[in-house]
């Protein structure tokens, strides 16, 4: 059974109370995401009882989301890390964003756990609260063993050490009161016009956002590993929703840096 909304994406209900209004001359504007589909070419990432893979979840979500903001904010420069399935080192991903001056970088994966483990996470840069949330950025961050050199490259950081990754863990970017407002706002979007179990917002140390300039957030659209989850999120449908919600997130969050920086 396919879990989630019937209605779909253009369907639902909009979030936004108000369109936005045309910036004041010399205010902020959001100008270049880089979305990032995690994983891809050797790194295939999880995968479902049924034999679905990160990668290519992750990598479909992301291109709808790409298309959605093409489509319907063409004042936005989309630049995508990858759009094919092929291998991205976890610093170079980050490069982009900060070559390309992006005003935001969304990371997107697939989670995995025990069978009965389910919903979405959105993370930020920061301190992990619990070993859980340890766990998470330790299995994301062990993608680093594929690429060569990257003790050199990732500061001698070691993935199998609980320690390299405490310490890691007390990076705090810049950027971390609108890594977190992005991040909520796209937690309340799967919770009510997506209507998907919510994890919540969280915090941990991912070398993927380490070096971004810019706020940045890792979505995890769901567990592969629960036969329910994988099931929605390898469909072409459920795509669309996840990818509909981060849509709608990322516009009322840039309709309100907007709004604020034009009222200051």
């Amino acid at each position: 059974m396919l879990l989630g909304p019937a209605r779909s994406p253009a369907q639902q209900p909009d979030s936004s109370a108000h369109p936005a209004r045309p910036a004041a001359p010399g205010a902020y504007r959001l100008r270049t995401v880089v979305l990032d589909a995690g994983h891809g070419g050797k790194d295939k990432g999880c995968a479902g009882p049924d034999g679905a893979r990160e990668a290519a979840v992750a990598l479909k979500i992301v291109l709808e989301l790409g298309r959605l903001i093409e489509e319907e904010m063409p004042e936005v420069k989309v630049v995508y890390t990858r759009k094919t399935d092929v291998f991205v080192e976890l610093a170079d991903r980050a490069g982009i964003a900060n070559k390309h001056s992006a005003d935001l970088f969304i990371s997107v994966h697939c989670n995995a756990g025990p069978a009965a483990a389910r919903g979405t996470e959105v993370w930020t840069m920061g301190a992990h609260k619990t070993e859980a949330n340890l766990a998470v950025a330790k299995r994301e961050n062990a993608v680093i063993l594929q690429e060569d050199n990257y003790k050199e490259r990732y500061a001698g950081f070691d993935p199998s050490s609980p320690q390299s990754h405490i310490l890691f863990s007390l990076y705090q970017s810049a950027h971390i009161d609108n890594s977190l407002r992005f991040a909520a706002k796209v937690d309340h979007e799967f919770r009510t016009s997506v209507g998907r179990p919510s994890r919540g917002v969280k915090q941990a140390g991912f070398l993927v956002l380490w070096k971004s300039t810019m706020p940045s957030a890792l979505i995890e659209v769901g567990f592969l590993t629960n036969p329910g989850e994988e099931q929605y999120l390898n469909d072409k449908a459920g795509q669309s929703y996840m990818a509909s919600g981060i849509y709608r997130a990322f516009r009322k969050y840039k309709q309100d840096l907007e709004a604020s920086s034009a009222a200051d």
